[in-house]
């Protein structure tokens, strides 16, 4: 099975090792914002590996320095661009009024995205250098595996935004309650060398070892039988889902959206006017 277009360079797809399929974030000159457009090619992208029964293993890594600055807010129109892709779930108001279209937009491709990819049947690996700023958690997540560069980050800072935290809120789970309350509170950044401790990274590595050492990870893992890895992925994230997992990421979601909403009521917009993004925000790594 060939992989996705890759034309308008959003994303690309290889198969670098036997059954091993490798899907990379492409836009290095804006930190690999994610707009609507990029969001719904890495689905693709997802999606082909699934699909594909000579396929065992799936690798999610980026070009350029950062792995995601996060959330692109210089999309233009993100509410309409929503309306060029075919949507993958069952939620629909996207052109509503009021808090509705926001809503919508964020169960779709974000909490609907990162459940969606935590859920894929095979697999999944991490392999993040440099930053990973709120929506670049939402990528780094939902993996099952996680292989950091010795210069990796990972960071939210949607609290100094005046949001409870990133739609996929995974940080108890990542980080334990205490680190998760002072990573969310603080906005400060979790190191690699913090993240291997707490139990959030499986390695860490020297930078310039990051692809060679994931590959391999990856390609010891693809050689066990495909099945087996299936229904043991399926039995661990069942055991997680049991402590609670589903209800309480359904609550943290709609405090996020209460806080969309009381931005919106307080001061015109979704996020608090008091966090400002520095000029060069794009090319620092620094949005969201």
């Amino acid at each position: 099975m060939t992989g996705p277009s890759t034309a308008d360079a959003l994303v690309r797809y290889d198969i670098p090792r036997p059954r091993v399929a490798r899907i990379t974030l492409a836009r290095p000159d804006v930190r690999n914002a994610q707009d609507t457009r990029l969001l719904y090619a890495l689905n693709d992208a997802f999606d082909v590996a699934a699909r594909d029964n000579d396929v065992s293993v799936i690798v999610l890594a980026a070009d350029g320095p950062h792995f995601s600055s996060g959330h692109d807010l210089f999309e233009l129109d993100p509410l309409a661009a929503i309306q060029e892709h075919r949507t993958v779930g069952t939620w629909c108001g996207f052109d509503c009024d009021g808090a509705e279209a926001q809503m919508a937009r964020e169960k779709e491709i974000y909490l609907g995205f990162s459940e969606r990819w935590r859920n894929i049947p095979k697999p999944t690996i991490a392999a993040v250098q440099g930053k990973a700023i709120s929506g670049g958690l939402m990528l780094v997540w939902p993996c099952d595996l996680i292989v950091a560069a010795d210069d990796a980050q990972f960071i939210d800072n949607t609290v100094a935004m005046g949001i409870c935290g990133a739609e996929f809120f995974h940080h108890p789970w990542e980080l334990g309650v205490r680190r998760a309350k002072e990573m969310l509170f603080t906005s400060d950044a979790v190191t690699a060398a913090d993240a291997y401790r707490l139990g959030m990274v499986n390695q860490v590595v020297p930078g310039d070892e990051l692809e060679t050492r994931t590959l391999e990870l990856a390609e010891r893992i693809a050689q066990k039988p495909a099945f087996a890895l299936k229904v043991t992925k399926e039995a661990v994230n069942a055991a997680q889902d049991a402590q609670g997992r589903v209800p309480a990421m359904q609550t943290s979601f709609a405090l996020h959206q209460l806080c969309h909403s009381h931005n919106q009521q307080v001061h015109g917009q979704p996020i608090d006017p008091g966090f400002a993004l520095p000029a060069n925000s794009r090319q620092a790594g620094t949005a969201w």
